[in-house]
């Protein structure tokens, strides 16, 4: 394959790291096998410009010069909430030539400014995600996953998703060994997968305003294992189980059942990915047989606790 020729767009108010992650692992991936990237910055003109928390960056040039690109990388910020009309004319006019291309957090605003994720799915970061729906009615919004990929344009939700949307790309393009090689260089334990949720089935759902229901859902989440049915934890929070199910549907914003599945495949995740084994882990989170725990991956996510495992193994 020949060299990929990576250009990262530049604006004012643009998030820095949504700049140097997926820089740095492509010029990883550059380092790991010579003549895999070139990497290009470009702004407007060229001129300079002056991130989120006030970094000047220069750029290699203007966009609108140099070879055409393989990979537009759009970044987000603060600058995307009244997008650069000049660089929105320049995306709508340049993209369609780009084999691929991809857009870091709140940067998917400006990719459907220019049109480009029309009639697409997409994600962003999940504070944003109502805003890219509303303002941009002809994007599916899908705020569950770290990033998107649909057809030749990818998206991807806040910060730090940005290095695993990069990391996949260089392992479509490389193969998951250099991938994983840039990823421990990084000192990221893998790429994540897409599919993976933004953040976390306790940040996801409400706090509890009382203490008994506040109680409960510590309770859940260090005892996954334990019996979580809603007469149980209807006993804890001292309430009759029709009492409690409705209490904690108000307070937290779904079911104890919900909530409880939820939990519980969160922490048999976090045990996959850190190596435990699949029977080990069904009886940790409460699932008691392997196969249980498989029916629950199918379901939610769609790939086996197997096959999840295995995308966070560095071999």
């Amino acid at each position: 394959m020949a060299a990929q020729r990576v250009l990262v767009a530049l604006f004012d108010g643009v998030q820095s790291l949504d700049v140097t992650g997926p820089v740095e692992v492509f010029a990883g991936a550059e380092q790991a096998r010579p003549g895999s990237y070139t990497i290009r910055t470009g702004s407007i003109d060229g001129r300079t410009v002056t991130t989120s928390s006030g970094l000047r960056l220069t750029p290699d040039g203007d966009l609108a010069g140099g070879d055409a690109a393989d990979l537009i990388v759009v970044p987000g910020g603060a600058g995307t909430r009244a997008g650069d009309p000049r660089l929105v004319a320049w995306l709508r006019a340049t993209a369609p030539g780009a084999r691929r291309v991809a857009s870091v957090c709140t940067g998917a605003f400006l990719l459907a400014e220019a049109g480009l994720l029309d009639e697409r799915r997409a994600t962003t970061h999940w504070r944003h995600a109502g805003a890219l729906a509303r303002r941009f009615p002809r994007v599916t919004v899908d705020t569950e996953p770290i990033f998107v990929r649909d057809g030749d344009v990818w998206t991807s939700a806040g910060v730090t998703a940005g290095i695993d949307l990069a990391l996949a790309v260089v392992e479509a393009d490389h193969g998951r060994d250099v991938a994983l090689a840039i990823a421990r260089h990084l000192v990221m334990f893998v790429r994540r997968p897409g599919g993976q949720r933004q953040f976390s089935a306790q940040l996801a759902a409400q706090v509890a305003a009382r203490d008994p229901l506040r109680e409960v859902q510590r309770h859940i989440a260090e005892h996954p294992a334990g019996d979580l049915s809603v007469d149980a934890l209807a006993r804890l929070a001292n309430l009759s189980p029709r009492q409690f199910s409705r209490a904690f549907t108000a307070e937290v914003g779904t079911p104890p059942g919900r909530y409880v599945d939820r939990v519980r495949l969160e922490t048999a995740r976090r045990h996959l990915e850190e190596g435990a084994f699949v029977e080990d882990t069904a009886r940790a989170c409460g699932y008691g047989t392997g196969e249980a725990m498989r029916r629950a991956f199918v379901r939610t996510l769609g790939v086996t606790p197997t096959c999840y495992k295995e995308r966070f193994t560095c071999t």
